[in-house]
């Protein structure tokens, strides 16, 4: 290919030979081999870090200049004739401060863990509150040119969550940031997206709207309360699932022999099929009704259950009425034991006495949604989404489908 007079070769492995320039494209940049007068002359603003790669060339060295958008953000040094995989590339980049995770809630753990999957130190970030309650954020380090990558979990308290990761949009955003992507393991108001009655708020759309236009060019998020909330927005949308870190819990302690997969209402049949799937075990169905909000009455058992391990999956528990009511009539129904489930843990109200005083031999959660110490989680297990929120940032970062995350077995201590 040829531009401004210049001939450049477009190879897949990008190939770097001293005095051609090569061009290809890598974790969302732009990688330019060659010499300092080619890529001057090729109209890249690149100040000192041109005799940066001079200097290597005359220890006989290839600098091969990575750049975005006209302008030089590095340069490494590499063999005459090189071929680097993509990992490698993305590690280069990485080592360049291009990718940066940031902790904007009190979700340091799933933070922490997502960082060290993605090969990235925390990003420098401080949240503070003046005295009329007001939110202060500051960037304690550069992210201009970078992928800034927001984990926040909107949970309690909701609204505080939601203002600090709006604000902390806006600051990266007003910092020069390449892109902000927002890593959401749980969106708060999800569970308001659609009108039931006259006059009601579509809640999720809104919050939506208010992410996009605070400034976010992408969401990665899990196991959304509706599926089609990813229509809400117009920006890309990775909606990973719970499942396959669920089900590596349940097949590392062999507990898929003799067991039944079940949904606790008709809702969840799919997500109940797919972890079934995984554990290669039948499913069963909870038929209940709701008389009015957080209050559900169980009606009867929809499969056979007799003599079987139960293993109950929702996306999430709330109050933790559904779960408990499921978790006896499947015991009343000849289960054996009863283990249950979900990607994110709520817990409001009187869920943990629920819980505790329910048949449930074992809950499994994800830590989605940070639980504080006071919470009397004794029967809990708790999974990390840190390692897959991390590995499908990995596959965005190399421009790699996420789509093996949904059918695959994820162990999240790998």
């Amino acid at each position: 290919a040829e531009r401004d007079g210049l001939k450049y070769s477009v190879v897949p492995e990008f190939t770097a030979l001293p005095g051609h320039g090569v061009k290809g494209r890598i974790g969302g940049k732009v990688l330019l081999g060659g010499n300092a007068t080619l890529m001057r002359d090729s109209g890249i603003d690149g100040g000192e870090l041109f005799s940066d790669g001079e200097k290597l060339a005359s220890e006989g060295k290839t600098p091969l200049y990575f750049a975005m958008d006209g302008k030089l953000l590095g340069v490494i040094a590499v063999a005459d004739t090189v071929k680097p995989d993509s990992a490698k590339a993305i590690e280069e980049l990485k080592k360049m401060g291009i990718v940066t995770v940031m902790l904007t809630g009190d979700n340091a753990r799933t933070a922490k863990a997502v960082a060290k999957k993605v090969g990235v130190e925390l990003g420098k970030s401080d949240v503070k509150r003046f005295s009329d309650g007001e939110i202060q954020i500051n960037i304690d380090e550069s992210v201009r040119g970078k992928d800034v990558y927001l984990v926040q979990s909107t949970s309690a308290p909701v609204n505080d969550n939601l203002m600090e990761l709006l604000i902390m949009i806006d600051a990266v955003k007003r910092a020069s940031a390449r892109s902000v992507n927002l890593v959401m393991p749980y969106y708060g108001y999800a569970r308001q997206d659609r009108k039931t009655r006259a006059r009601e708020p579509i809640t999720a759309k809104l919050v939506a709207d208010m992410l996009q236009k605070a400034g976010a060019d992408r969401v990665l998020s899990l196991d959304l309360h509706a599926p089609q909330i990813q229509g809400f927005f117009d920006i890309p949308v990775d909606n990973l699932m719970g499942a396959p870190l669920l089900a590596d819990y349940f097949l590392s302690h062999d507990l898929e022999k003799d067991a039944v997969v079940v949904s606790p209402d008709h809702g969840g049949v799919t997500r109940a099929r797919k972890l079934a799937e995984f554990l290669k075990t039948p499913i069963a169905i909870v038929d209940k009704r709701r008389p009015k909000a957080n209050v559900a009455e169980v009606m009867n058992i929809i499969g056979d259950v007799k003599g079987k391990r139960a293993i109950i999956i929702d996306d999430m528990i709330d109050t933790a009425g559904t779960i408990t009511l499921a978790s006896q009539a499947l015991m009343d129904a000849g289960a054996t034991e009863v283990y249950a489930s979900a990607t994110h843990a709520v817990l409001s109200g009187p869920a943990i006495e629920r819980l505790n005083n329910s048949p449930i031999k074992k809950l499994i959660l994800t830590d989605s949604i940070n639980q504080p110490e006071e919470k009397d989680l004794s029967k809990a297990e708790i999974v990390s989404v840190g390692p897959l929120m991390g590995e499908a940032i990995k596959l965005i970062q190399e421009h790699k489908p996420v789509s093996p995350l949904f059918n695959t077995r994820f162990q999240s201590h790998n």
